[in-house]
């Protein structure tokens, strides 16, 4: 049997932005065997990967040791020799600044198939996505893209005489092109845009003059980010679309293009704020909640105007033995109460109630009592209404507020394996009631964290991090331990070594807001993070929502 052909794609990513990607390369996104990425890629990409697809992170980052290009050359045509449909995700566009040369002669020595794949360059969108034109009648006739990673390797005086110039990695050289220009012969006056993450939920923009500039962004951290220079700058007051209205937008009261050319004032404007239509628009919020119960809140987080990226930090599994539960509901007629205290709860107890032939009807003589409107509502699902909802939604009021006296009543309680509600049952104990515990479930902590999850904490991207209970917190540190290891590992030069002390995961979330959804998840954060930033008043994920909305409009 003749063993299958290998190719590689080198694909553009476009400019930060999933909704910029080709459809060729979505296309490819979604049958990939094994994707080879840049770090400046969307994480949303790697979400629309298939589940066997390997991922390899060979990302620059700034200030730390990078995969040597022959190591990637490598690891493109090994890949491709496997038979593997192998994608090389590069930002922007792979032949502007992409260092597609190297890779495509290593695979031609190795007799190994190859496509380019185009995509839109940061070079062209991040100043669409600012409003400024580089192209234009009288202010610029040509325009020229250039990297200022090695500024003494240009020849300044041929760029000081063109009309714009676009700037790619030059943000750590900022002083010097303004220095340069400046020497020869560029005015002080001329307009400058700074463009950060461009097409991004983050996107920021700063606008002045080479003379200003430098002081506007001083202690800002720019990178990545494109510079625009030149007097197109000027016309963004003209071309942002937030500026016209449908009523305003007609020949009658559009500007001429002369009209704005004469109309233009000496110096640039200092940068407009960007008001958001949305709450969370710009925020990048991490969802811990289990694999499979995230969605219904990403939703509401997305509706909102949050990047949402969700990193599953509990697997939730059939428990050791259904021994347990299985006798409680073979004599479920001796119980006066059952206790659910989570949509899991549910889920596996019906199972199990399926298992031996019986149904809802079973449950006539039995009442319900439930924590949270989530397990409410997962109960109704079943034509089964809850006889008794805290008002709260925590256990503690379930206990404080039950309806009726606790001595001699048998209460069946199915529970998650490994701990919890331990309190709970204590209390419920210590008022005369007789609680039977069965294991229903068991939840764990998950071997790895998503590639997409872990690039967006490696890359700084992570503004908000959720948690729902304290098992989302307790294995989220677990997790994030690895990922400190494992860069530990790559880059003998970080700083984190004891990862088994809170200290360092600590300070390096010391810029991630901590969302709670209520306070015994907050005491879990308390003791591993050292803080809570936001805590939900109501319980629920429509609490923890409002809570982080609350938040983002007073930051």
């Amino acid at each position: 049997m003749n063993k299958p052909k290998g190719k590689v794609y080198l694909v553009g990513a476009g400019p930060g932005n999933i909704a910029y990607l080709t459809v060729q390369a979505y296309k490819l996104l979604l049958i990939a065997e094994v994707l080879i990425y840049d770090a400046l890629v969307d994480t949303e990409l790697l979400q629309h990967l298939p589940p066997n697809c390997l991922q390899v992170n060979v990302g620059k980052r700034g200030g730390q040791p990078s995969t040597p290009q022959t190591e990637i050359n490598n690891l493109l045509v090994k890949y491709c020799q496997m038979g593997r449909k192998v994608m090389r995700l590069k930002s922007g566009d792979p032949f502007i600044f992409g260092r597609c040369t190297s890779e495509i002669e290593a695979l031609k020595a190795a007799d190994c198939a190859f496509e380019v794949i185009p995509g839109i360059s940061s070079a062209l969108a991040a100043p669409l996505f600012a409003g400024i034109p580089l192209t234009d009648p009288v202010m610029s006739r040509c325009f020229a893209v250039l990297t200022a990673h090695e500024p003494d390797a240009l020849d300044w005086e041929a760029l000081s005489r063109l009309e714009t110039l676009v700037i790619l990695m030059g943000s750590q050289h900022l002083g010097e092109i303004i220095h340069r220009l400046v020497q020869q012969g560029r005015s002080r006056s001329t307009p400058i845009a700074i463009i950060k993450r461009a097409a991004t939920p983050q996107q920021q923009i700063w606008v002045g003059t080479l003379e200003n500039i430098l002081e506007q962004t001083s202690g800002v951290s720019l990178s990545p980010a494109v510079i625009v220079i030149g007097q197109v700058v000027g016309l963004r007051q003209y071309l942002q679309p937030e500026r016209i209205s449908v009523e305003e937008f007609s020949f009658s009261t559009t500007p001429h293009l002369e009209t704005m050319h004469a109309n233009l004032p000496p110096s640039p404007p200092l940068p407009i704020p960007h008001s958001p239509s949305l709450p969370l628009t710009g925020k990048t919020v991490l969802v811990t909640r289990a694999a499979g119960q995230s969605s219904q809140f990403t939703q509401a987080l997305a509706s909102q105007g949050a990047t949402v990226i969700e990193m599953p930090t509990i697997e939730i599994v059939p428990p050791s033995s259904w021994e347990g539960l299985d006798n409680a509901i073979s004599q479920i007629s001796s119980f006066q109460w059952l206790i659910l205290t989570s949509t899991n709860g549910v889920d596996y107890f019906f199972e199990r109630l399926f298992a031996q032939g019986k149904d809802a009807r079973t449950l006539s003589g039995i009442k319900i009592a439930v924590v949270g409107e989530k397990t409410a509502q997962s109960l109704k699902q079943r034509c089964l209404q809850a006889d008794f909802i805290p008002p709260n939604f925590v256990a503690d009021s379930l206990v404080e507020n039950f309806p009726e006296e606790l001595t001699d009543k048998k209460v069946l309680f199915p529970r998650v394996e490994n701990g919890g509600r331990e309190i709970l049952m204590q209390e419920f104990t210590a008022k005369g009631a007789l609680v039977v515990e069965v294991a229903a479930y068991q939840s764990r902590c998950p071997e790895d964290v998503p590639p997409s999850a872990e690039l967006a904490l490696q890359n700084g991207s992570v503004d908000v991090i959720t948690f729902t209970s304290s098992k989302t917190v307790q294995f989220f540190y677990q997790l994030i331990q690895k990922v400190f290891s494992k860069n530990s590992q790559e880059d003998s030069s970080l700083m984190i070594r004891e990862v088994s002390s809170p200290q360092p995961i600590a300070q390096s979330l010391e810029n991630v807001c901590i969302a709670s959804i209520g306070p015994q998840t907050s005491k879990t954060c308390r003791s591993l993070f050292g803080r809570v930033d936001i805590e939900a008043r109501e319980y629920t994920l429509e609490g923890l929502t409002q809570a982080m909305i609350e938040w983002a409009t007073v930051s």
